[in-house]
């Protein structure tokens, strides 16, 4: 009996060393730990879309450096500033001055609370990720799996704290230096050390590294904007830019370019689909290897129009694109499924990079392409007369309708200069879209506002929103589709410290109501997202699907249309997504 005791104290008292003999290496900041654990806990819970254990796992590491942090500069003021400040029987009470032991007994204790209570929370939260998949019509993740979380957590932490202690070795270095060898007093050397490294790290990110990146990221790109599928064969047909009779050549419309022309739905295929006899769709594109300049791009694309006579048609759509020209087959596939092919569309290509990095690097260009194209387009629509022309719609998608939102100074521009507007998955930062919602009507909420009564713009996350409000809705319309669950529709830099209405307000139907903001741990939470908005099934994140068939019907619907007809479209264009997938 007199055994056990013993054995059990023997036991607790190595654990006990074994962790403060970890301490003493990493020498943390107890008071950085302890918010560090708290920022993680809170990085846990539920965000947009579901979350695989690693983009878990860097999103977690991120928020708990950031709360280490936080927890280093609270301790370093009360020392300095506020324990000066309390009364003198404060600073000399009992639980200032504890035994060595009972220190080292709390070191222990909170060593083992930041490393267990985050695992208990991470079991939770598999739970919550369940919930979200189960509701997206995803494969649920496992506990077991999810725990892989907290270990790479802790490694992003050691890592980034390692480099915080390299730069703070370098600091003192040079503060040495300044000192000693230059005799430069120490009351200047200090932040004069500071101020050295930090000039060095900056110019360093900004004028090396991130030049450096986006250069590379550029050229990789190109090399793959060279690139061309094997199931993209250049048309023949004269309805196509890049056959042999277009004035865009083949090899200069890019990657994303070459499949846009080449996939097309046929006539044939069209006259399958709806049962009436269909033309060949007209689609123009010109890349940025197409001309020399962005204004000789779009003035190539109207001449590409006068050549396959576009304007005879009953349809005309100018399409901004996302950054390396990508444009959404399934939005281009349903109008001109809805108009029996008796329709042209027209787009440019004008950057090398995907849309997220176009959006960080030099989100301009998409504005300035938008601009130009439209113009453009409208320039030589407007000279024929007005009983004959096609009617002119605009679309973009993501950072496309950030660039074609920039051809037009607010709604009032819209409705002189084009027939009708579909916008998908706008960016937060989308001017017109941003002034829209600030202005939405009383009572509305933010994921699904109303604006003016729906009078000339509507918003839709499902096809039934766009019949809201019931009242009457004026041409030219404008339609905007967002998810609740976009990241890209939701994200800002205002997530650091403001808590967005759409978590304020009741909740769309595919966000976890578990959700909550909290300040500078959600907006990483929403960042990691913008990585995985397309990675969930269509009808959440950025997967819009045959929701784009819908809005077309609402801003520009055919004669004869039918609900028949469209279930008939939306079939197709599912079986044409399913042939896109598993061949580009």
């Amino acid at each position: 009996m007199t055994d056990e005791p013993r054995f059990g104290a023997s036991l607790g008292s190595r654990v006990i060393g074994l962790l403060l003999a970890a301490e003493r290496a990493l020498s943390p900041n107890y008071v950085g730990m302890v918010v560090a654990a708290l920022f993680f806990i809170w990085s846990v819970s539920p965000s947009l879309l579901p979350r695989t254990w690693i983009f878990q796992g860097l999103v977690s590491g991120v928020s708990a450096v950031i709360g280490y942090g936080v927890g280093c500069v609270l301790e370093w003021a009360y020392r300095t500033w506020l324990r000066q400040r309390l009364p003198q029987g404060w600073r000399e009470a009992r639980i200032f001055h504890l035994a060595q032991s009972t220190r080292d007994l709390i070191k222990a204790l909170t060593l083992v609370a930041v490393v267990v209570v985050p695992g208990l929370v991470l079991a939770r939260s598999a739970r919550w990720q369940r919930d979200i998949e189960v509701v997206m019509g995803m494969k649920p993740t496992t506990t077991s799996g999810y725990l892989r979380t907290e270990l790479l957590g802790f490694a992003t932490v050691a890592l980034v704290i390692g480099v915080f202690r390299v730069l703070r070795w370098m600091v003192r270095r040079i503060s040495n230096a300044l000192n000693l060898d230059l005799r430069v007093p120490r009351r200047y050397a200090l932040p004069g050390a500071v101020a050295l490294v930090t000039v060095f790290c900056v110019l360093l990110f900004q004028g090396v590294l991130v030049k450096a990146f986006f250069s590379v990221a550029n050229s990789a790109f190109s090399l793959r904007n060279g690139h061309t599928s094997p199931h993209a064969a250049q048309p023949l047909l004269p309805e196509r830019s890049g056959s042999p009779e277009s004035l865009a050549p083949w090899k200069t419309l890019g990657s994303e370019g070459r499949w846009f022309v080449a996939n097309a739905p046929t006539a044939e295929r069209i006259t399958a689909v709806t049962g009436a006899p269909a033309r060949e769709p007209i689609r123009v594109y010109a890349g940025l290897e197409s001309a020399p300049t962005p204004e000789q791009v779009a003035d190539l694309v109207v001449q590409e129009l006068d050549r396959t006579r576009a304007w005879e048609r009953r349809v005309l759509v100018v399409v901004t694109t996302t950054g390396t020209g990508w444009v959404d087959s399934t939005t281009a596939g349903a109008i001109e499924y809805m108009y029996g092919g008796d329709s042209a569309i027209a787009a440019t290509q004008y950057s090398y990079l995907p849309s997220v990095l176009s959006f960080l690097s030099d989100k301009q260009k998409a504005t300035e392409a938008g601009r130009l194209l439209v113009h453009s387009v409208h320039a030589r629509w407007a000279q024929l007369p007005p009983e004959s022309r096609p009617k002119l719609l605009v679309y973009g998608e993501s950072l496309g309708s950030q660039g074609s939102e920039g051809a037009f100074t607010g709604l009032d521009d819209i409705r002189t200069l084009v027939d009708g507007v579909l916008w998908v998955g706008p960016p937060n930062s989308n001017r017109i879209w941003s002034s829209l919602e600030q202005r939405r009507d009383p009572g509305t909420p933010e994921i699904l506002p109303i604006y003016a009564d729906g009078l000339i713009v509507r918003f839709a996350g499902v096809a039934e929103n766009l019949n809201r409000p019931a009242g009457q809705w004026l041409s030219p319309r404008i339609v905007y589709l967002q998810h609740a669950s976009d990241p890209i529709v939701w994200w800002s830099p205002d997530l650091l410290f403001e808590r967005p209405d759409w978590l304020a307000e009741p909740r769309g139907t595919d966000v976890s109501k578990s959700m909550r903001w909290w300040p500078i741990v959600t907006f990483w939470q929403v960042s990691a997202d913008l990585a995985n908005a397309q990675g969930v099934p269509s009808g959440h994140g950025h997967r819009y699907g045959t929701l784009v068939l819908d809005g077309w019907v609402a801003v520009a619907q055919p004669e004869g249309w039918t609900n028949e007809l469209a279930d008939r479209i939306r079939q197709a264009l599912d079986d044409d997504i399913d042939w896109e997938y598993a061949h580009k």
